[in-house]
């Protein structure tokens, strides 16, 4: 991908400035140096964290298998597993395994590793543009972007941001509540959180650029659901994703604001799933995730 953000105009606050500035490091972050076929070297942010954060590898990932394909197939799902935590302090090395090229269908699989070891796998399947029959659920009635609340803000007021704030800086995410604070009790779904993201700052109109970004932001408090239900201070609760799955709809912008309705069906045995819709502000579902992640307390 080729970094690219459309020119400021002095109607810019600081904040957009610093918000697109964000945005370019970010697509930068994702565009991977090639080694060799169907091997590639993803570089590292900046950051004070113990390991490397899971959206970054799954949308590294992407990108690799992504320039294996035609341009005529467009990813519709990948599968994931977190192996081990990455390390900050060195590349991660991405190897494409080209696994079917069909006629409508294309599959990969992407091993990401570092010190010589796997820390990441995923699955991805590729399609040809067709059409077919056509439905989708209805977006729940919400507040606006303009309504909800700064996740980072909130982060950092709760002890909880973890230099997560600095190295997310390219998003924009307005928290609107969860089950215990601010969303109406549904007896359906116990554990649930709502909030709108986009990507701060504008993109290009490559589509791979938008899915990149997307599947960056995508894990996004998404394992943080299956603990909405509970009164649990997010300090003292070991949290880490054991897997990650995007199904991949219809094509939008990652630059506009995507409403991520997020919950839990289920939480046991120091384990949670999270299940997340992904509507655009026109009501269009556009994507879907899952996620189980390990939810232990803390002894100590």
């Amino acid at each position: 991908m080729t970094p690219h953000v459309e020119p400021e105009t002095e109607t810019h606050d600081q904040a957009a400035a610093e918000g697109s500035d964000a945005t370019r490091q970010l697509v930068s972050l994702l565009d991977l140096e090639q080694l060799d076929t169907d091997l590639y070297r993803g570089k590292q942010p900046e950051s004070v964290r113990q390991r490397v954060y899971g959206g970054q590898v799954a949308a590294q990932a992407l990108i690799a298998a992504s320039r294996s394909v035609d341009k005529d197939f467009h990813v519709h799902s990948l599968h994931s597993y977190f192996l081990l935590p990455g390390d900050y302090n060195v590349p991660i090395i991405y190897d494409v395994e080209r696994i079917r090229d069909g006629k409508s269908f294309a599959t990969r699989r992407v091993l990401a590793r570092q010190h010589g070891r796997p820390i990441y796998y995923q699955s991805l399947n590729f399609q040809r543009a067709e059409d077919g029959f056509e439905h989708q659920d209805v977006m729940p009635q919400v507040k606006t972007p303009d309504e909800g609340l700064n996740l980072f803000d909130l982060m950092e007021e709760h002890g909880s941001d973890d230099g997560l704030g600095k190295e997310w800086a390219a998003m924009d995410v307005r928290w609107l509540g969860n089950s215990r604070h601010g969303l109406d009790p549904d007896p359906m779904h116990p554990s649930r959180t709502q909030l709108w993201i986009r990507i701060d700052g504008r993109l290009s109109d490559d589509p791979l650029e938008h899915l990149a970004t997307f599947t960056y932001a995508s894990d996004v408090s998404l394992l943080g659901a299956a603990l909405a239900a509970h009164e649990a201070d997010p300090t003292t609760v070991q949290m880490a994703s054991l897997d990650h799955t995007i199904w991949f709809h219809r094509p939008f912008r990652a630059d506009e604001w995507w409403l991520y309705d997020q919950w839990s069906p289920s939480a046991g045995g120091a384990r949670g799933l999270s299940l997340g819709r992904v509507f655009t502000q026109d009501g269009t579902l556009v994507a879907t995730t899952a996620q189980e992640g390990l939810i232990r307390p803390r002894t100590r």
